[in-house]
């Protein structure tokens, strides 16, 4: 692995993102129709590998329905306006019509309300009454008492999720999640999340988790890393998760999928983070767009409402098309925004992939020019790859 100095006797290794590689065609292409882009967790197989994330502005209890019926999993925040309101669209509704100016304080207002126990058994039974998967995250200080509560609701799997997580957590006051303890004591597949590095993934696999949500910062509304200056770009973390993941199945034989979370606005990213070894992936601002998603065309991060230090922002991302188009298409859009299960089965085809697990081996070249090579009307003109 290359290393450079950035001063004296300080080490740093280059990192990659999204926009600095590109994926080499297969020497055999595959009909895209006769792929199969599934993906597992704990043995359940869900169709779509593309995850709604567990922001307000994207899943509510319909839009979970919807996705569920689709053959996708929705995650469903239950920290935020759906389990604090017994009518969060009101709420939804403030949040759309507020100025740029208003919107982080208004946010950070509406969040102050107590979540209410009740709501969070509610809205997991109005997901299970439509006979889809349940699925929802908290944060590991809650994540105790809410995942009791939501296994009484019938949830399908849960996540715990923070910007950093660690198995490691220093703190006097409060107690510590017990990851071990946790997982143990859970019935359903629990997926932990988020981390960037090969150690951490891989002592998080050891506490028995049935998934790894991989990214920090790297979403649309998200501004963590120009808050607290961290992050790793989503090529180099897939890749070094991955790598954990690979490790820790030839020792203990057990497979845990990895999720690349955040970063990724087109089918092209989505293609490369599943080419640097992602089992799936999770996206907010692409579901954002939908019709059928809450956030009235605003998309908003789900560390926003931060009271001291907020980590991100509310963004405007338009409605483009229903949640069928951004999935399936057909697309009506030129930038790639839209269906993104066909650009994936598509790229898989080119580069001779008939699973995931194919298309994690594809060649990656290092292309600081993908983006531009050619494409000069297209910048001017603010079209397709320009925008």
């Amino acid at each position: 692995m290359a290393q450079f100095y950035i001063g004296v006797n300080r080490k740093v290794r280059r990192c990659y993102g999204f926009d600095e590689i590109a994926l080499v065609p297969g020497r055999v292409t595959i009909n895209p129709e006769e792929v199969d882009a599934s993906f597992a967790i704990d043995g359940k197989k869900f169709a779509v590998p593309i995850l709604a994330a567990a922001m307000d502005g994207v899943v509510d209890v319909k839009f979970a329905i919807a996705m569920g019926r689709m053959g996708g999993i929705a995650v469903l925040n239950l920290e935020g306006v759906q389990t604090r309101y017994e009518n969060p669209n009101e709420v939804l509704d403030r949040i759309a019509h507020a100025t740029p100016e208003e919107a982080t304080k208004l946010v950070q207002g509406i969040y102050e309300e107590p979540i209410k126990e009740k709501l969070v058994s509610k809205r997991i039974e109005e997901i299970k009454k439509a006979k889809v998967p349940a699925v929802v995250s908290a944060i590991p200080q809650r994540a105790e008492r809410f995942g009791q509560i939501a296994q009484e609701a019938g949830v399908d799997i849960f996540i715990v999720q923070s910007t950093v997580t660690t198995v490691k957590h220093i703190a006097k006051k409060y107690k510590a999640l017990d990851f071990y303890k946790f997982c143990k004591a859970m019935k359903v597949p629990v997926v932990i999340g988020n981390c960037v590095t090969y150690e951490v993934a891989l002592e998080l696999m050891d506490t028995g988790i049935s998934g790894l949500l991989v990214g920090i910062g790297p979403g649309a509304a998200c501004t963590t890393r120009g808050v607290l200056g961290i992050g790793v770009p989503q090529v180099t973390a897939t890749i070094d998760c991955a790598a954990a993941r690979d490790t820790y199945y030839k020792k203990k034989k057990r497979y845990v999928p990895i999720i690349t979370d955040g970063g990724m606005s087109t089918g092209g990213d989505i293609c490369k983070a599943f080419a640097c070894g992602a089992d799936a992936v999770m996206v907010g601002s692409a579901f954002a767009r939908s019709k059928e998603a809450p956030g009235r065309g605003f998309h908003w991060g789900m560390a926003t409402p931060h009271a001291n230090l907020p980590r991100g922002t509310r963004i405007r991302v338009g409605v483009t098309g229903s949640l069928e188009e951004i999935l399936f298409g057909p697309a009506r859009v030129d930038d790639g925004s839209q269906n993104l299960v066909g650009a994936l089965q598509t790229s898989m085809g080119n580069v001779g992939a008939r699973n995931i697990k194919e298309m994690q081996r594809t060649e990656i070249i290092i292309a600081p020019a993908i983006q531009t090579e050619g494409k000069v009307f297209q910048a001017a003109q603010r079209v397709g790859m320009g925008k």
